[in-house]
């Protein structure tokens, strides 16, 4: 096996799609639809041997308030008016488990947060595979607050800055490969599985609760190639869902390293010490979604990140507006693109987008109906 696979070989051929109220109405329904629509991804994803496990799938969705804020109640927890939650997968050995635990407290704290408390995430295993068992972490949500008067970008930046700082702690001092925090954030949760799209809901008891809302869903379906199913490369990551291949990978992540001191600003003054920024190993896609938290943390804007990471073919388009030339000609300074056939779609919980490599080897279409939901 170690002579056919290398993890630096990690890429994946999926589906993905996104729904969005345009309006920003949450609703349950909203949730069921892009269920449904994973469903019928189900050819598009990989199946093994036991019938039961997949390469994985998932939503990535807006922090559905109302219904965390219920059962964070119900475990004696009380949350103040801002609040960040994240999903984290921890290793089956509870004294690892524990010690990983610490070291994301400790490092949230470090950032001025207060760690409310931990839940653990009701599932039922009874509709997972034989393989995906096997790899099975414990997943739980640890609830934390932020200081009053801090905007919900101050305080996702600083919970961006404690979950990589944990991650690399962890890395070095137990280097457990079973810890991976799928999201950690004040707007968007992320919920995925190494289980067949039509048994997410059914594995995610959550799901299937009434006040379990959001206005905008991104859904994956994942198809691994030169790569290994594990739950932590299920799709979507923590702002992105990619169908494709990134072939220009290994130059992306040498000069996300190369350029690192390059990448400055006041809003992330700590920005070296959790460097490297990407990811040297793991999948594309996880990589891309990487380079993307980084801009987005920076206090980018998502559409300027979007086209920073991934421009169109620009230079030899002579009709082109000269401002929007400029633009493209400004950022390709900053940053070489990300190149292969992709097809990306992205949220920060607030705006939703999506582009196509820029040969649009990946082809997409969307839908915009009367009762104003898009859905792609």
């Amino acid at each position: 096996m170690d002579k056919l696979y290398h993890h630096n070989q990690a890429k994946s051929n999926c589906g993905f799609g996104m729904i969005a109220q345009t309006q920003g109405e949450a609703s349950h329904k909203l949730v069921q639809t892009a269920l449904e629509a994973l469903n019928r991804m189900t050819h598009r994803g990989a199946i093994a041997s036991d019938g039961l496990s997949g390469d994985g799938c998932g939503l990535l969705l807006q922090k559905p308030d109302a219904f965390l804020r219920r059962v964070a109640e119900e475990c004696g927890m009380t949350l103040n008016r801002d609040f960040a939650v994240g999903m984290v997968f921890l290793s089956q050995n509870e004294t690892i488990a524990n010690i990983c635990r610490q070291i994301l407290e400790q490092e949230i704290r470090r950032e001025t947060l207060s760690v409310i408390g931990w839940r653990k995430v009701p599932v039922d295993t009874s509709v997972c595979g034989e393989v995906a068992l096997t790899s099975l972490p414990q997943i739980e949500q640890i609830f934390v607050q932020g200081m009053p008067g801090w905007s919900k970008y101050d305080m996702e930046r600083r919970l961006f800055i404690a979950r990589r700082r944990a991650a690399w702690r962890i890395l070095r001092e137990i280097n457990d490969p079973d810890y991976y925090v799928s999201s950690l954030s004040c707007m968007v949760m992320v919920y995925k599985a190494l289980v067949m799209p039509r048994y997410l809901s059914k594995f995610y008891l959550d799901m299937q609760a009434s006040d379990f809302s959001s206005a905008i869903c991104l859904f994956h379906q994942r198809f691994s190639t030169n790569t290994l199913p594990r739950w932590k490369f299920a799709q979507p990551f923590r702002f992105l869902a990619h169908n494709g291949e990134i072939n220009t990978i290994t130059g992306n992540r040498n000069w996300s390293k190369a350029r690192t001191s390059k990448f400055v600003t006041p809003l992330l003054p700590d920005l070296k010490d959790i460097a490297p920024l990407v990811n040297q190993t793991g999948s594309d896609s996880s990589s891309l979604d990487n380079m993307l938290e980084v801009f987005l943390a920076g206090g980018m804007d998502i559409f300027r990140a979007l086209r920073l990471l991934i421009p169109p073919a620009w230079q030899n388009l002579p009709g082109m507006d000269p401002d929007l030339r400029a633009f493209y000609e400004f950022n390709s300074m900053h940053i070489e693109p990300w190149d292969g056939p992709a097809g990306i779609v992205m949220t920060n919980g607030r705006h939703v987008a999506c582009t196509l490599d820029r040969n649009g080897l990946r082809p997409a279409r969307y839908v915009i109906t009367k009762d104003n939901v898009i859905t792609l």
